[in-house]
């Protein structure tokens, strides 16, 4: 194996670990892992941070090029000659165009990570994700809950699974409510507080929408905002928010609901 064939394969395989692993720790540190990953799951994404640096610094005692050993000896000449034709298989020219191909686009998005400044999801991607179907990310338990009038806890996920899925909207008449979330666009009157909600990571991240009624302007879409008000129930069944303040805020330091 040649050195540079070397060196990018110890790049590709430690180098781009490291990097992700440095970039983990560190977003740990500055409280903002949160960001990409669901804040129970941070102890475990810091600890294998921590073996794959102390791999990392491990390797320094491996000979540059050792990936290349197979760990066992090829034998006689026809073993050599069969090594060979295998060797000559992975090298194809269109295996090695894919191989360049992938690892300079890993490389890219990796060497990204350092440069960009964390960042959370955009309203227009939680917005394209809303496909207007029931929420997937809590139970019939959530429901149950709620018709005990223990919701003092409860976000935008919690709230927006009762009111697409409950049989008995009358049992939360009049139950006082204090959501934050971003406006979505809603029908004439009225608008969408949303919030992402991450089960594990940004990748499952789902969107959840509550309807509000305003009695005051309607704040632009993607405005971060705090209403309080009241859950009301219409004659055909249908629950909605009756807002009594919406103030607009800041982005919150933690945007998602888990």
């Amino acid at each position: 194996m040649s050195s540079t064939h070397a060196l990018a394969t110890r790049w590709l395989g430690v180098g781009l670990a490291t990097i992700i692993a440095v970039v983990t720790v560190a977003l740990a540190l500055t409280g903002r892992l949160g960001l990409y990953i669901n804040p129970d799951s941070t102890w475990f994404a810091v600890s294998m941070s921590i073996l794959v640096l102390v791999g990392a610094i491990a390797s320094f005692a491996l000979p540059l090029g050792a990936e290349a050993d197979h760990g066992h000896d090829h034998g006689d000449a026809s073993d050599h000659d069969a090594g060979d034709v295998h060797d000559q298989h992975r090298s194809s020219p269109a295996g090695a165009v894919a191989t360049v191909i992938g690892g300079a686009v890993a490389s890219v998005v990796v060497v990204l990570t350092l440069v960009l400044p964390p960042t959370s999801l955009s309203v227009e991607l939680a917005m394209a994700r809303d496909i207007g179907a029931p929420p997937l990310f809590a139970g019939a338990d959530v429901v149950t809950l709620a018709t005990t009038g223990d919701t003092e806890s409860f976000g935008v996920g919690e709230w927006s699974s009762v009111f697409a899925t409950t049989t008995n909207p009358e049992a939360f008449d009049g139950d006082p409510v204090t959501l934050v979330g971003f406006v979505t666009p809603g029908d004439a009157g009225d608008f969408g507080l949303s919030r992402l909600v991450i089960t594990h990571c940004v990748i499952d991240a789902q969107p959840a929408s509550v309807p509000v009624l305003a009695q005051s302007e309607v704040p632009d879409t993607g405005q971060w905002v705090e209403i309080t008000g009241t859950v009301r129930s219409s004659s055909d069944g249908r629950l909605a928010i009756v807002a009594t303040s919406v103030e607009q805020i800041a982005e919150p330091q933690d945007p998602y609901e888990y």
